[in-house]
């Protein structure tokens, strides 16, 4: 089978321009769903008080993202990915916008919010695959990492104004006030993304295909690309492990250093900070650095900060590392993303984008429904260290692998982005 290495396009004139205005939309958007991420999980947390409520809020903010990102790969390379993107945008915004209308006549069922979830979920199912396959066709080939790297930050500085901005709002408007204003930030992002000029990518099947098949072949793809194949497996045992800082550093501070608000929140700064400072370094001076490199040692440097992580006994010690795994971030999925966009054809990367969203949508919830009933019978700090020494077991066996190896070979051949050199990496 051909790997050939995807030929992003060269530097067309106002690409710049272009990009600044999906990269600006993008961030509007962001800012609107995280005051919504953060007003519905503080809605329900107090005024139902059940875990219940809240676990059956993750499923319906996950699962349906899960599935839809199955058809969104496929559908973002049918069509055009731009109005996919917009549509999308469009239905999650009429969505929070029919909850909101509801709320402000004082209905206020939790069917409501789950439904609008949901709907939600779903949106993300189709924008995502197509969002990280648009980049490619706005960006010159030599300058996907840096704007990747951007895209990092933009996501780690919502991170970081979200929280105390929806804490702010949440104070002072009911939940209905503040969904609406994500349908404005909503209306903002689609309208800075129609001013960007998108064509649908060509195809080079001779004759239409049906959607089963396009599906099929996507995943007969990304199953027989051993630098795909094992990337993917990689991402997903990452984000798995991952949970487990992820989602238990709250309640180690809460059970070990106290239950102060401010600690919990320097807790979510110190990471925000971190994901956001690795953002922008990247970005600038990546492309100093093997791509691999950059992988390969972030999934070592999870493993090694959750097992520090679990070891600390003092409190500013635990932020510093935290603030690390801030850092880790970026430095995985950034080089991920930017080696599928180098070496994924243009026609095939809303699948391989949508396999991998896949993940994202599954991996979390997954590992913690295995972490978090753990962490109720052991300590968090047991959970912590554990996680990290399976870390960093998983990424030996990645490296050790045939697979691995070859997988490293195929992708330190094509570093460089401005050969367009054709590789053909061995296949299985």
């Amino acid at each position: 089978m051909s790997t050939e290495p995807a030929v992003a396009p060269t530097a067309r004139p106002g690409w710049r321009r272009d990009v600044a205005l999906f990269l600006s939309g993008q961030m509007v958007s962001l800012f609107g769903s995280m005051l919504v991420q953060y007003a519905v999980m503080w809605y329900l947390t107090l005024t139902t008080k059940d875990g219940t409520v809240l676990a059956l809020s993750t499923i319906f903010g996950f699962l349906p993202q899960a599935v839809v990102s199955i058809f969104g790969g496929v559908w973002a390379d049918r069509h055009n990915r731009k109005f996919l993107i917009m549509g999308a945008d469009a239905a999650i915004a009429a969505a929070t916008l029919t909850l909101a209308l509801l709320m402000f006549a004082g209905q206020a069922d939790l069917w409501l919010i789950y439904l609008a979830l949901a709907v939600r979920s779903v949106g993300a199912g189709i924008q995502t695959p197509a969002v990280g396959a648009l980049v490619p066709q706005l960006v010159p080939a030599d300058r996907l990492l840096a704007i990747n790297g951007l895209s990092q930050t933009i996501q780690a500085g919502m991170m970081l104004v979200g929280p105390p901005v929806a804490a702010l709002l949440y104070a002072t408007l009911p939940l209905a006030g503040i969904l609406s204003i994500d349908v404005a930030t909503a209306a903002i992002g689609i309208g800075l993304l129609a001013l960007v000029p998108v064509s649908r990518v060509a195809r080079t099947e001779s004759a239409p295909v049906g959607y089963v098949t396009d599906l099929a072949e996507g995943f007969r793809y990304v199953v027989g690309h051993p630098l795909i194949r094992w990337l993917l497996g990689l991402y997903a045992v990452v984000m798995v492990l991952a949970a487990a800082p992820s989602f238990l550093t709250p309640l180690m501070v809460a059970r070990t250093f106290g239950e102060e608000v401010w600690k919990l929140t320097v807790l979510e700064l110190s990471f925000s900070t971190g994901m956001m400072l690795a953002g922008a370094t990247i970005g600038l001076w990546g492309k100093r650095f093997s791509r691999m490199t950059l992988i390969i040692g972030a999934s070592i440097s999870f493993g090694a900060l959750s097992i520090g992580m679990g070891l600390s006994t003092n409190l500013w010690v635990f932020y510093g590392f935290m603030f690390l795994v801030g850092v880790a971030v970026p430095a995985f999925s950034t080089p991920s993303m930017t080696v599928l966009q180098e070496t994924v054809e243009p026609e095939r990367q809303g699948r391989v984008f949508g396999f991998f969203g896949i993940v994202s949508a599954t991996a979390m919830p997954v590992g913690m429904a295995v972490f978090g009933p753990l962490a109720d019978v052991r300590s968090v700090e047991f959970v912590l260290v554990a996680s990290g020494l399976v870390t960093f077991v998983a990424a030996a066996v990645a490296l050790a692998l045939p697979s691995g190896r070859r997988a490293i070979r195929a992708a330190r051949d094509q570093a460089d982005p401005l050969s367009h050199g054709r590789t053909e990496p061995a296949t299985d």
